[in-house]
């Protein structure tokens, strides 16, 4: 299910069916960096958006986790864990963090969620059905990762 209203009409009546939130997490740089930034929250998008449609009825696309990439990290660390405290207290079993940001790894044990870092696929030069062929390819990955952090906490 996707962060607009009628998904979330639809979550409110099967609240015990959806258990898993996604977070996409990248950050917006400007200057040199700015073209690297936009690829890599292009490629998040487009992931969690064929992520969100293979477990629809299963789990929440929530809108993406985006910070200034010069903000202090731990700053940001804190703000992503209030994040994270909301999304517990409402039920949601489950929550993955899908980023491009390698940095993340460093507070992978300070979340309570799975951190998932990918290396970022430059996507610019690809014609739409390449995309898509590369993106699917990368969510059949996922699919098995998420599978099996649900039969874990069975």
């Amino acid at each position: 299910m996707k962060w607009v209203s009628k998904d979330i009409e639809t979550y409110s009546t099967a609240k015990e069916y959806v258990d898993t939130a996604v977070i996409p997490i990248y950050s917006v740089s400007f200057g040199n960096e700015m073209k690297q930034s936009a690829s890599n929250a292009e490629f998040i998008t487009l992931l969690t958006t064929y992520l969100e449609r293979q477990f629809t009825g299963r789990l929440l696309l929530v809108p993406p986790f985006t910070y200034l990439k010069s903000d202090n990290q731990e700053d940001i660390l804190q703000q992503l864990k209030k994040w994270e405290e909301n999304i517990e207290t409402s039920e949601f079993k489950h929550i993955f963090y899908i980023t491009t940001e390698i940095d993340w790894k460093n507070f992978e044990k300070e979340l309570t969620g799975s951190l998932i870092w990918l290396p970022s696929l430059p996507l610019e030069h690809l014609n739409d059905s390449q995309k898509i062929s590369m993106v699917e390819s990368q969510v059949k990955q996922l699919l098995s990762l998420f599978t099996q952090k649900w039969h874990e906490n069975l």
